[in-house]
Formats: structure tokens, C-alpha cells, sequence
């Protein structure tokens, strides 16, 4: 069976030497994967220090060391995806990118991608676009990079962001919402990756920008 185009909408209109990534795409796409890789693996030592559940986290896979030097490469992991994350946000804006990328979205057309997707029939014959699987995905993380920052906040200065505190239940209920943020940021990783594996030019796209 042929494959089905991803969505239904119009592809944008962009001139045929355009790279499917622009250089500034690119190069935040991969210091927010640095960014995300550092504050993962440190957050898992430092949640060893202080475990919500019956299990901690091989020492082998996390970073820091001990507290205090995950703390340390916590707080440089925080700061590069803040300022990072913000510089994104700011160009998918004023270049339209987010619009174009990320809209329009609706549940038929997601369930039609997700449907297609999963009968290995959805086309992936045009690079510069996202179906509306990958568009639910790519805000969903947005998103979910939001709660970590905001719980993550809470957990840094308690005190100070007492309202934001008491908003998500009170410090121990910021511990779990920052905890599931972060498994969730993990499960949308390894998704991710599985899906560059099966279309590998994807990768080589977000390195050479075609």
C-alpha cells in the first residue's frame, strides 16, 4: 500500500534552496540536548541522595559524583537550557516558525498520523514537515520543559517562590511533579531517538541543515 502524507494541511512555501533546519535551529537543538542530557543524569543523583520510591538509580549513569557535584552540574545544566529554551522560543516566534511547524493541530488529524504511523504506511517523503503526531510531541515537551523549570524553582528556593510552592501542593508534591516531568522528558528522548533510527536522514538533516 502506498504511504499516507503526513496531515492533511498545506506545506509551506519555502524557497527550494531553504535548508530544512536553519544554523540557529540547529545549533540550540543541540545545546538543549546537552542541556537535557547534564540536568537528566545529575538529577538522578541527586534524587539518589533524597529517593521518592523503592529505588534509586545506578550510580554508573549519573553525573556529578556525589550531592554536591551534581547540584553544581545541575544549576550549569538549568541555566544553559533556561537561557537556551528562551532564545528558542523568541526565534520560532519571530521567524513564524512555530506557526508554520507546530499548527494547525487537531485530534482527527493526530489520530489519522497516529493511525497511519502505527500501520507503517505514514510518508516521511518531505523532511520539512512534521505530521501532527510529531507536532503534539514537539509542544507537549515545550511544555513539559516548562513544569521542569517551574517545579524545578520550587526546589531551588523554596522560600522564595512560595506561591508557586503552595500552587503545586506544598515542597514534597513539587519533588513529584519535577520527578514525573523529568521521566516524561526521558520517555519523549527515547521515543525521539527510536524514530531517528528508522529515518535515519533526519539526523543527518539536524547536522548539515539538509
Amino acid at each position: 500500500m502506498p504511504a499516507i502524507p503526513a496531515s492533511h494541511d498545506a506545506p509551506p512555501v519555502l524557497p527550494a534552496d531553504a535548508p530544512i533546519h536553519p544554523g540557529w535551529l540547529r545549533a540550540m537543538h543541540w545545546l538543549n540536548a546537552l542541556a537535557v542530557v547534564v540536568m537528566v543524569t545529575s538529577g538522578w543523583r541527586i534524587y539518589n541522595a533524597s529517593p521518592l520510591f523503592d529505588f534509586v538509580f545506578p550510580k554508573g549513569i549519573t553525573l556529578g559524583g556525589w550531592l554536591g557535584g551534581a547540584l553544581q552540574w545541575h544549576f550549569a545544566g538549568m541555566w544553559l537550557l533556561f537561557f537556551n529554551g528562551i532564545l528558542y522560543l523568541a526565534m520560532n516566534l519571530a521567524t513564524g516558525r512555530l506557526c508554520r511547524k507546530f499548527f494547525p493541530l487537531s485530534a482527527r488529524g493526530m489520530a489519522a498520523d497516529l493511525g497511519a504511523a502505527l500501520r507503517g504506511r505514514l510518508s516521511h517523503a518531505d523532511p520539512r514537515r512534521y505530521n501532527q503526531v510529531q507536532r503534539a510531541a514537539y509542544l507537549f515537551v515545550m511544555a513539559d520543559i516548562a513544569v521542569l523549570v517551574l517545579s524545578g524553582l520550587v526546589l531551588w528556593k523554596s522560600v522564595q517562590f512560595d506561591l508557586l510552592r503552595e500552587l503545586m501542593g506544598g515542597y514534597e508534591a513539587a519533588r513529584r511533579v519535577h520527578f514525573i516531568a523529568m521521566a516524561l522528558l526521558t520517555a519523549f528522548v527515547a521515543v525521539h531517538l527510536a524514530m531517528v533510527a528508522l529515518v535515519p536522514r533526519s539526523l543527518i538533516a539536524m547536522i548539515r541543515g539538509k
